[in-house]
């Protein structure tokens, strides 16, 4: 009986921590907003940019495997019926190209 009489007490009676601290003092503000707002809009422009320069660079590898593919099935059509290049035919380059 004497254990249920303290557990009943101990349910009773639940004490509540003061707080130290003004709640106003640890919350970030319209200082701290504005800084993580600024930054999110930072973090999607770059976004933005990244993706843009990915895309130009597809494009760019693309276009430099036609101009290589345009390249290869013109000296191929330069070489005569015997298989020799053309007089003409200049040698293929080995160093990569920049098709600005």
């Amino acid at each position: 009986m004497h254990i249920l009489a303290a557990v009943r007490t101990g349910l009773l009676e639940t004490p509540v921590p003061t707080p130290t601290v003004k709640p106003e003092d640890v919350t970030p503000g319209p200082y701290g907003f504005l800084i993580v707002a600024l930054l999110a809009v930072v973090v999607v422009l770059l976004a933005i940019d990244m993706l843009r320069r990915i895309r130009r660079v597809k494009y760019r590898a693309e276009v430099q495997e036609m101009l290589d593919a345009e390249e290869a099935a013109a000296s191929e059509s330069d070489a005569g019926a015997d298989g020799a290049p053309a007089a003409d035919a200049e040698p293929n380059e080995t160093g990569p190209t920049d098709p600005r």
